[in-house]
This record gives structure tokens, sequence and C-alpha cells, in this order.
């Protein structure tokens, strides 16, 4: 990740005018998750314009972007109005419909918002680029994707629920982080305490699956007893989230393209072997990932089940699975077509999270794919994610009891 850019400055400054009436402004990306690529400011005396493409970070997918725009003096005076310009949003993932993405902001001090709808620009060629104009009253504002997920939410997350989670460090990623799984319970050899394993951020820039996590982390926690036994992964590749990556099809393997025999990253290898952990501890009933799609989809949730002719009992269940999931959800958050294969096109035909459950470990696997901004109409914040999440929850619940009372039956 470069530190910092600073980057020249255009001063568009009238005859009487000094530059050293005109104060400086930087863009950095020294900061949590940062990212920005091709960036230019230009200020003059109404309005800073910052133009500025997301960096792919050596991979073949761009999408995430975050960064900061300020004063170099931290005692510097307001930005005052800040016109952020995303150029080339054709070459992000999912980029051709940039009407419908939604960044959010956070002035100094303050905490992340949505922005509204963009500017649209088409160029002369055919280009076209989205834009924001912002009112800084302080001397920085961030800018990113979508709302920010990183530790210090995990840490939130585990105090809000009164240390009902416990956190463990499993192994660390292939940069040497430690790579945390959040639990409720241990388990025991030979257990028979229905098990969900969870997991999300496999591609680290897709940040609204961690907030549907933390709804469904929340939810159990109310629960209590009542809830299975839950191991949930935070963060599949922690690297990717604290550089700033996207994180999808980075080479030389994505983290939800290593899970093969044997796994091709060594996250993976540590999340196997946790799998095998889990399943020795409990009564392995599914395992659950949690992405999301492309940058400007709106269409709802919708989710991905790995589909297998030699596994046609697993995959079964797991389209049971991922059917009770879209009913919870509803028509407040769930795509017409919810149930989908997840056999599609990719840069590497290797195994992934869902076809190691069904494959390896002979349980469901479904993944999740929840939008960064909208979902049709509806402006996604933080709490209608977590919503999703709890529904998702009670869900699992509810679909665990039904298959107690189906055993019971037998």
């Amino acid at each position: 990740m470069n530190p910092i850019l600073i980057l020249t400055l255009v001063a568009v400054l009238s005859a009487t005018t000094a530059l050293a009436a005109t104060p400086g402004v930087i863009v950095r990306t020294d900061i949590p998750f940062g990212n920005a690529a091709n960036v230019r400011v230009q200020q003059d005396r109404a309005v800073t314009e910052v133009r500025f493409t997301p960096d792919p970070h050596g991979g073949p997918e761009c999408l995430w972007f975050c960064f900061r725009v300020c004063r170099p003096d931290s005692g510097g005076g307001a930005l005052g109005q800040v016109r952020l310009v995303l150029e080339c949003p054709e070459t992000m993932l999912g980029g051709g419909k940039p009407a419908d993405f939604r960044p959010v902001f956070r002035p100094a001090g303050g905490d992340w918002e949505r922005t509204g709808a963009p500017e649209l620009i088409e160029l002369p060629d055919g280009r076209r680029q989205a834009a924001w104009t912002l009112d800084a009253a302080t001397p920085s504002l961030d800018f990113a994707l979508a709302f920010p997920y990183g530790r210090d939410d995990v840490e939130q997350l585990v105090r809000q629920t009164g240390r009902y989670w416990h956190v463990d460090t499993i192994g660390v990623s292939q940069g040497g982080r430690p790579l945390l799984r959040l639990s409720n319970d241990y388990g025991r050899a030979k257990g028979n305490r229905p098990g969900l394993y969870l997991m999300t951020r496999q591609h680290s820039g897709e940040v609204s699956g961690s907030w549907v996590l933390d709804g469904v982390l929340r939810r159990f926690a109310e629960l209590g007893d009542a809830a299975p036994l839950v191991w949930a992964v935070p963060f599949g590749n922690i690297d990717g989230v604290e550089q700033g990556d996207y994180g999808k099809d980075n080479f030389p393997y994505d983290v939800n393209r290593a899970w093969g025999n044997p796994p091709m990253r060594h996250e993976t290898l540590v999340f196997q072997q946790d799998m095998r952990r889990w399943a020795q501890r409990c009564r392995p009933v599914a395992g659950f990932d949690f992405h999301s799609p492309g940058a400007s989809e709106s269409e709802g949730i919708y989710a991905f089940v790995h589909a297998s002719e030699k596994l046609s009992d697993v995959a079964k269940r797991a389209t049971e699975w991922a059917a009770a999931m879209g009913e919870a959800l509803g028509p407040e958050f769930a795509a017409a077509k919810f149930t989908r294969s997840g056999d599609y096109a990719s840069r590497w035909n290797t195994p992934r999270f869902g076809g190691f459950c069904q494959e390896d470990m002979k349980i469901p696997g479904v993944s999740f794919e929840t939008p960064y901004g909208l979902i049709r109409k509806t402006v996604m914040t933080r709490e209608i994610y977590r919503e999703a999440g709890r529904r998702i929850a009670d869900a699992l619940v509810t679909k665990i009891k039904s298959m107690n009372q189906e055993a019971d039956k037998k």
C-alpha cells in the first residue's frame, strides 16, 4: 500500500489572490483500509476537487476505495466544499451502473454517513464518471465505498454482547497477521450440540457481508443457550482487509478459491483445520459464508449454493437451507431470484468454501451476497444490515429445530 499520496495542487486563483491564501490539501491512504489511485487535486477559492480511481493493488479486479482528504497542518481550517470524482467506474467489478453507488463519508470527529445519489458525467468519448459534492466543516474528510468493518468493530461486538463471544487466534495469515475466530462454545469431543461454521471477508473489501454477520452474531448472543454452537471467522483475508485490497481473484490465489486438498493458501489451511476441529466437537449442521456482489448491484440479497450431481443429497439440503433464509429475509431484503448456482465462471477452477463444506465435510454450504449501497430503493445502513443478519439467525435456529423434530419422529 502506498503510505501516502501527496498530490500536486493545481491552484486556480484570481489575479489578486496569492498562493499563500489558498491552504494546501493532501489525500492520504495511510489510514485504516486505505485505497486510492491516480489521485489529483484541484483547488479554487470555493471548492476542492479530488479525482480518483480504486487501486487494484496488484489484482485483476478493483472495487474498494477508502481515503482521507485533509489539510497538511492538523490545525488548518475547514476544508469547505469537497467535490469527489470517481473516474473509470466501469473498470470496477459490477461498476456498470454508477447511479446506484452510495459511498460513505466521515468528517473529522464524526461518524460515517451515506452520500446521496451521484452526479453522473459522460465524457465525449463515452466514458462515465460519478461525482459527489460534500460540505466539510472540519480539516479532514474520509471517503469510502461503503461502511468499513475492522478489528475495532469486532471488539465492539464482543463488548456490546457482554463477552458472550470468545475470541481466539487459530493461526496467522500469509502476511503474519492473527486469524481470529469467534465462538459461543468450544463444544466437547463427540458433542451433539448442533453446530454452524460462519465466515466472511474472504474477499477483503466485501464489507456488507461483515455487517450482516455482525447482526447474525448479535442475535445469537441474545438467544444465549438457545443458539446453536457457532464458530465464526470475521476476516478470511485479514491481510487484504488491513491493506485496503478488494481481494477478489487476487494473485496467486483468491482465498475463496484455495479450498482444495492441499489448500493453496495458508489461511485456507488454517480454516480447514479449524473446521475439522469444530466438526469433532459438535453435530455439524452447515457452513455459511457472507460476501458482497458487484459494486452497483441493488436487486437484493441472494445466495449461492454449490451444485454437484455426485452430492445430490447434500446439494439438495443446501438448497433447502438457502430457501429458508430467503423466506426469512422476505421481500424487503431478498432478491427476486434468491437461490443461485455457485458454479459460475471464475479465473480458477479451484475449490471454494461451499465445495469444501459439501464434498469434504458432507454438510450444506451456502454463500450470501449483500449489496453495498442499495436494496432496490432502500439505502442500506449498518442497522439495516444487522436486521438482515438477525432474520438469518432466527431462520437458522428455526431450521435446526425443524431438523431436530424430524429426527425425533424417526
